[in-house]
């Protein structure tokens, strides 16, 4: 009975603990989905990364760092961060979508493009905002992913005709958001208590 009891107790303890952020302010948080610690540090890992990968692309073009962005294609130097890939990519100039996706370049479809990657990149390292941020960066992968259809041509053949990076990208961003990665090294909590545990706007 004494060890019954005992067991019980310990139980009850565990509990207490693990759900005293979520009892405190009634807003569910990153342990209280993601029970192991070792899972909560990758995934929190794989935040920053991703937050990096949607911010460096526009860094590049907004300066032209000379990786995918030459200095004198730089935005700041009155060149369109959109018109090289829609209208110069072999990948999407050679697909059947090509010439829809050719009256996306330049104007306010760069605006649209580099604000999307500024927003997204910013919102994965901060950890606040990421709901919204992932739809917005899903549509952006299916949108990049459908411009380049067929997919899988590397220049020797095809390599996997149905799935690549952007689909990754797209789900990655979508668990991120919703397992509150933004709570551990970020402002998610603080975030959180703003806009309400189950606002897009988390």
């Amino acid at each position: 009975m004494n060890a019954t009891k005992s067991t019980e107790a310990v139980r009850a303890t565990i509990t207490t603990r693990d759900h005293t952020a979520h009892d405190v302010d009634g807003i569910t948080h990153m342990e209280d989905v993601v029970r192991n610690p070792v899972a909560r540090w990758a995934l929190v890992g794989l935040r920053y990364v991703l937050g990096f990968t949607f911010l460096w692309p526009f860094l590049d073009k907004l300066f032209g760092l000379g990786y995918s962005t030459p200095a004198e294609n730089a935005w700041v130097n009155g060149g369109s961060p959109t018109t090289g890939f829609l209208t110069k990519n072999p990948a999407v100039v050679e697909g059947p979508f090509g010439g829809f996706f050719a009256n996306f370049a330049g104007g306010v479809w760069d605006y649209l493009f580099m604000f999307g990657l500024l927003g997204i990149g910013v919102a994965f390292l901060a950890g606040a905002g990421m709901k919204i941020a992932a739809w917005g960066g899903t549509l952006l992968m299916a949108l990049m992913y459908v411009a380049e259809l067929p997919i899988g041509r590397d220049g020797e053949g095809f390599t996997n005709p149905i799935f690549d990076s952007h689909w990754i990208e797209a789900l990655a961003l979508i668990v991120l958001a919703y397992t509150f990665s933004g709570d551990t090294l970020g402002l998610g909590r603080w975030w959180s208590r703003i806009v309400g545990s189950d606002s897009i706007l988390r």
